[in-house]
């Protein structure tokens, strides 16, 4: 018997040519400031997969740079 408290919704999945799927950011969770190489870097923790808990710590110049509209609560 059909239940459709089963059924799962598709999410928007990209693949790209080379099999690499590309997930978006969802949003920032921290940031923080590291000496590499003998300068100060600022990192941001961005959330990837709320589900799964999937987070990395990105630099932040590259991540405004991929999106922006993640740094408009920043000044």
């Amino acid at each position: 018997m059909f239940d459709p408290s089963h059924v799962l919704e598709s999410e928007d999945v990209q693949i790209r040519e080379d099999l690499i799927v590309e997930v978006p950011p969802i949003s920032l969770e921290d940031s923080r400031v590291e000496e590499r190489r003998g300068k100060l870097v600022s990192l941001v923790k961005v959330i990837w997969d709320r589900r799964i808990g999937d987070s990395t710590w990105e630099l932040e110049e590259d991540m405004r740079k991929l999106d922006p509209h993640l740094f408009s609560w920043r000044i």
